[in-house]
């Protein structure tokens, strides 16, 4: 019998209530070492995903290429232990990973004018609130991970990102509300204040209603303080008026003929939490705002240091995921 064990092994015996007799921890404790997402592969299934949408359904396989993105820096960027790393990735072995959607690319040498090509296709209309801003979040998520990954920025990736941006057609696009003034994308700490605030309020506005407009407005939000944290305040700031746009839509609230959903139960369980995901089952994944949204969440809230709104935040947060 093999006495080996491996990372998602392990988690599952964890996440079951299972033990280990000495030998088989060793083993783990050896293999626990590396992180299950150190090879990155998430984001290279990712930016298949993403670069191939625009052939198949680029809104939804849009969706699952930015999941897997934004789950792989979720997981790392908040130190999420082994057993919610490892159960996260099973998600995608389980759901996207061998399909078509996620099938490798030809090996080429990377273009060099990779980002930039990016942010032109997005600058191309920027103005213009396209599908609750999924232009700019899909944009932003491919220009970290070919920063993150050079090796992925192929022509025919490139290539596929651009045409997918390009797609996104305009919704709701009226004149923002003047009322309506983010601070400067620069300033991280209050960018990401403002959005957690509308993302509070939105939560409020909506309940009965679903949650879709609170979490768009961390991803989108998100998508804008991470462009500028990252070097790129031209690119966020040519975004400002989708934002705003955004922004004035959401504080509207549901319409007379809004549909009604039933709001979730409350819960103490997140998604920086094993046993989050596991409860989840293993096919109640969607489209992959559950890993989109929690994303937006904590990446806000570090850059926000804001202990007051954290808390404010965290008492409805189950409403969102």
């Amino acid at each position: 019998m093999k006495k080996s064990l491996d990372r998602r092994r392990f988690a599952q015996m964890v996440l079951a209530g299972g033990t280990l007799s000495g030998s088989l921890w060793s083993d783990w404790l050896k293999a626990a070492e590396q992180s299950p997402l150190e090879d990155r592969h998430l984001v290279r299934l990712g930016m298949n995903a993403l670069a191939r949408a625009h052939s198949m359904n680029y809104f939804n396989d849009g969706h699952r290429g930015a999941a897997m993105i934004s789950a792989h820096l979720m997981c790392v960027e908040n130190g999420f232990d082994q057993p919610t790393m490892t159960r996260i990735s099973q998600l995608f072995d389980l759901n996207w990973a061998k399909t078509k959607l996620c099938q490798p690319f030809p090996e080429e040498d990377p273009d060099p004018g990779a980002v930039q090509k990016v942010r032109l296709a997005l600058l191309d209309g920027s103005e213009t609130l396209r599908e609750v801003g999924h232009n700019v979040i899909f944009a932003s998520l491919a220009i970290k991970s070919f920063t993150l990954m050079p090796e992925l920025a192929t022509p025919q990736r490139v290539d596929g990102v651009c045409q997918m941006i390009r797609k996104f057609k305009p919704w709701r696009d009226e004149a923002p509300d003047e009322s309506v003034q983010p601070p400067s994308f620069s300033d991280t700490a209050a960018a990401s204040r403002f959005v957690l605030q509308e993302a509070s309020d939105a939560i409020d506005r909506f309940v009965g209603h679903g949650q879709g407009f609170a979490g768009h407005m961390l991803t989108f939000g998100q998508a804008m303080v991470e462009l500028a944290a990252d070097g790129d305040e031209e690119l966020a700031e040519g975004c400002r008026t989708a934002f705003r746009k955004y922004v004035t839509v959401t504080r509207q609230g549901p319409g007379p003929d809004a549909r009604e959903i039933k709001d979730r139960a409350p819960s103490k369980l997140r998604p920086n939490q094993a046993e989050y995901w596991q409860r989840r089952g293993d096919k109640s994944v969607g489209i992959g705002h559950v890993f989109k949204y929690p994303y937006g969440y904590y990446y806000l809230l570090d850059k926000a240091n804001d202990a007051d709104l954290a808390k404010t935040l965290d008492a409805k947060a189950y409403q969102l995921f």
